[in-house]
């Protein structure tokens, strides 16, 4: 579950940094560097091109598929269910991944890939 937050919410600021126009490497070094640092950030980053080889520079081909983390967070959802634990976020993630896998063309792709997904659209489209 964190995983899949934390990748969405790293995905989320590079699509925001796209619209601003801001440069990608710069917003990597930057965050990278600060209190944005974070696994997906700085071994995985979701950007092609930017920081370590990730799966991004390979077409999003998946390293760990978008499907794959849409079940791991249905685990977790499932989870929180059986002891009333509220989890938002995970929830969030959830509805989002299963979004991206079943309706957005997710599926077979890298779980990073949502950040192409997010690029491509607007706020009235979320």
């Amino acid at each position: 579950m964190i995983l899949g937050v934390t990748m969405l919410g790293t995905c989320e600021a590079f699509a925001l940094a796209d619209k601003l126009g801001l440069d990608r490497q710069a917003m990597f070094d930057v965050v990278s560097t600060s209190s944005g640092y974070s696994w997906t950030m700085n071994t995985y980053c979701p950007a092609p091109g930017v920081g370590p080889v990730s799966p991004a520079d390979n077409d999003y081909a998946p390293g760990f598929a978008a499907e794959l983390m849409l079940k791991d967070l249905g685990l977790s959802q499932d989870a929180a269910a059986s002891c009333d634990a509220n989890t938002p976020m995970g929830a969030m993630a959830k509805a989002l991944y299963d979004r991206f896998v079943n309706e957005e063309g997710g599926l077979g792709r890298d779980f990073s890939a949502v950040l192409p997904w997010f690029s491509g659209k607007g706020r009235a489209d979320s």
